[in-house]
C-alpha cells in the first residue's frame, strides 16, 4: 500500500494568521497520525511565514510514524536537519520568495552538488528523496547522486487529469517504470486530492508514498480532519 505523509503546512499558516497557537500544529501532528496517517511533512522556507524552524524541533519530538522534512538544502536547512534528523529528507530547488514549489531538479546541472548533500543526509541515517519533473533524463541523472528516492512533481499531472487522464498520467508513468528498473525508490506530491489521486496510485508502479496538504486540509474543513485522513487512504489502498 502506498503510504500517507500528510503536509500540516497549511495548519501552520492558519496558526500564524492570529499569532498565537491555534490551531496548535503538535497536537494536529498528533491527530493526523491518530487518524491514520503514515507519515507528517514539513517544509520550513526562510521567511517561516507557515512552519517554523522551531515547529520542526518540536514536531521532531513528537512524531511517531516517518517525519519527512522537505526543503531547499540551504546552509541553515542542512543545520535544521542535522540537529532533528528526521526519517526522511526531501530536497527541492525552490527559491526563497516561492509561493510553493513549482520545479524539480535539474539533476545533470547540479549533479555534483546534489552528490555532496545527499552523501551528507545520508551519513547522518536519513533517507534522500530528490524532487523531479517526470523527465527521464532527470530520473537517470538521480541515480548518480546516490538518492533513495526520487519524488515525482505532479502539478502537470493535476492540472490535465480533468480533460484527459491518460494524456496527463502517461509521462509520469515511463518515469516511475524508468526509476523501479533503475532501483530508485517513488514517491509523489503536489495538487493530489481526492479526484485524481486513484488514478495516479493506479498507474505509477512501485509508489511508496505521497505527500499531501493543501487538498487534504482543505477537505478537513468539510469532512473533518479524521474522516478526510480515511478518505484520502482508501484512495492509495
Amino acid at each position: 500500500m502506498t503510504k500517507l505523509s500528510v503536509n500540516i503546512n497549511k495548519i501552520a499558516t492558519l496558526r500564524n494568521a492570529r499569532g498565537h497557537n491555534r490551531p496548535d500544529v503538535l497536537q494536529v501532528a498528533r491527530d493526523c497520525e491518530r487518524f491514520g496517517a503514515q507519515g507528517i511533512t514539513v517544509h520550513p522556507r526562510p521567511d517561516e511565514r507557515h512552519i517554523r524552524y522551531q515547529d520542526v524541533r518540536d514536531l521532531r519530538q513528537i512524531v511517531t510514524t516517518e517525519f519527512n522534512v522537505e526543503g531547499n538544502p540551504t546552509p541553515d536547512f542542512l543545520e535544521l536537519v542535522r540537529e532533528v534528523r528526521p526519517e526522511q529528507v526531501t530536497l527541492v530547488p525552490d527559491a526563497p520568495d516561492a509561493i510553493t514549489s513549482n520545479a524539480g531538479w535539474d539533476t545533470i546541472t547540479h549533479q555534483i552538488y546534489l552528490i555532496g548533500v545527499v552523501t551528507e543526509l545520508k551519513s547522518i541515517g536519513c533517507r534522500v528523496s530528490i524532487f523531479l519533473d517526470p523527465d527521464p533524463a532527470m530520473v537517470k541523472a538521480a541515480v548518480a547522486t546516490g538518492t533513495d528516492r526520487i519524488e515525482l512533481y505532479t502539478e502537470d499531472y493535476a492540472r490535465q487529469y480533468p480533460h484527459d487522464p491518460a494524456q496527463a498520467i502517461a509521462p509520469y508513468t515511463v518515469a516511475a517504470t524508468l526509476a523501479q528498473q533503475l532501483g530508485l525508490g517513488l514517491n509523489a506530491g503536489h495538487d493530489l486530492d481526492l479526484e485524481n489521486l486513484a488514478y495516479l496510485k493506479q498507474n505509477l508502479p512501485g509508489l511508496a508514498e505521497v505527500s499531501i496538504g493543501h487538498a487534504l486540509v482543505c477537505d478537513a474543513l468539510y469532512y473533518g480532519l479524521e474522516n478526510t485522513i480515511q478518505l484520502y487512504r482508501r484512495q492509495l489502498a
